[in-house]
């Protein structure tokens, strides 16, 4: 061994530099940009713990390391922002189509590259290629500041078990009332001025259009459909909404933005306003004749099912499931004591309600605390939710796992509240 190698064996290492353990380390500061807001506390349903979406709600910084910010679920994961910063957009994308939209809806007061990062066709194509957020039930009240306030909007993130208030302030000033949700987007109609209209909307995109007149324009049920496969959407307008005028129906296609008209459906007796649309059918039911009427928006013609209610039916609601499920909800009974509510499923083939699961007592007590109390019932693939009046909670039923739960503040709590299932989407255009 030679001088200097003996003498670099000799000299000691450098001891390392001792750091303060009350010195915190640097933190970078961020901004909490305005747009979508997540509510203080979480749903008290839920069981206790960090919410999802709680380490990304103190703020997003200005580039790729934000997005690091909206994936960090736990704050002892360490994520090193420069590597964030480095990675390739193509990557980036696929990662950012993986995050919760309710989440990168703040990204897009951040900056304009974020803006053009959410309207990117890369983005959104990746966005469209993985599996749906989960549901979520979308709150819709009209403003209380007069019939030209905007109304307000808020979404109940059932996967995130977090609340989140949707701006709706990009619309008109008009006097909106919610009709439903389909594939991401919300369709309201309203007056402007003395004149019906009808808009969609995407409210994560918040990029909406007014609807042409219909031939005969006046207040109609209306429920809306989205096509992914065609990337379009159709909205039916069935009879009058107050009954007392007969009208042909009419269908508006998104693709080719008018309305055409169809068939006048047959003189009935409706059971109710309500109607559910599934497998490109839309169904109403009636007293005379007994049963449903169908209408087929791809032959574009009315017909009826013989399909007898089951004895002793109170009041009830159709629901439209996955594919061609058809769900009949309603109360049995008499008296108070021995009311019950239940779900049938229609079989088509027999034309008849088969009974495929009946709500708890329990769950039934504490949902109508007064037997001629009014509920609401709506349903998204194979969930059913179930609201009352003046109730701070709602009650969810999974037809395929046969399991209750109860979720609490999404049910109607005010006269001019209206809930729906709505599904998150940036992808689903309006055009």
């Amino acid at each position: 061994m030679d001088a200097a190698a003996a003498a670099a064996v000799a000299v000691p290492p450098r001891a390392a530099r001792p750091t303060s353990p009350s010195r915190p380390p640097k933190a970078i500061r961020s901004t909490k940009p305005r747009g979508l807001d997540e509510d203080t506390a979480a749903p008290p349903a839920f069981p206790k713990g960090k919410s999802p979406s709680s380490s990304a709600a103190g703020g997003i910084g200005i580039g790729a390391g934000s997005a690091a910010s909206l994936l960090l679920h736990h704050a002892d994961v360490p994520m090193d922002a420069a590597v964030w910063a480095g990675l390739p957009d193509d990557l980036l994308l696929e990662v950012l189509a993986r995050v919760p939209p309710f989440l990168l809806f703040r990204l897009r007061p951040v900056s304009r590259r974020w803006e053009a990062i959410l309207r990117d066709p890369a983005f959104l194509a990746a966005h469209a290629a993985v599996p749906s957020h989960g549901p979520c039930l979308l709150t819709f009240s009209r403003g209380g500041g007069g019939a030209h306030s905007p109304p307000h909007c808020s979404v109940l993130s059932i996967p995130l078990h977090a609340r989140y208030k949707l701006p709706f302030g990009f619309l008109p000033p008009w006097d909106l009332w919610l009709v439903g949700s389909s594939g991401g987007l919300v369709c309201l109609s309203g007056f402007d001025g003395a004149a019906f209209s009808i808009l969609v909307c995407n409210p994560l995109t918040q990029a909406w259009r007014v609807l042409p007149d219909m031939h005969y324009n006046q207040q109609r049920q209306l429920v809306l459909t989205v096509d992914k496969s065609r990337r379009s959407f159709k909205v039916i307008a069935a009879s009058d909404v107050y009954g007392d005028k007969t009208l042909p129906t009419e269908v508006y296609d998104s693709k080719e933005n008018k309305w055409s008209v169809h068939q006048m459906m047959p003189a009935v007796n409706l059971c109710s306003s309500k109607m559910a649309f599934c497998d490109s059918r839309l169904y109403l039911e009636t007293l005379s004749p007994l049963g449903l009427m169908m209408y087929k928006v791809d032959a574009g013609h009315w017909e009826h099912i013989p399909a007898k209610f089951p004895r002793s039916l109170l009041d009830g609601y159709l629901v439209a499931g996955a594919r061609t499920r058809l769900y009949l909800v309603g109360r049995i009974g008499l008296y108070s004591t021995l009311q019950s509510m239940r779900i049938w499923e229609l079989d088509h083939g027999r034309t008849v309600w088969v009974e495929i699961s009946r709500m708890p007592p329990r769950h039934f007590r504490a949902l109508l605390r007064l037997s001629a109390e009014r509920f609401e019932c709506f349903g998204q693939d194979n969930l059913i939710c179930f609201t009352s009046w003046n109730q701070g909670k709602g009650l969810l039923y999974d037809v395929d796992k046969k399991s209750w739960s109860w979720i609490a503040g999404c049910a109607s709590q005010i006269c001019n509240s209206q809930v729906c299932f709505y599904e998150p989407r940036f992808d689903t255009p309006i055009f």
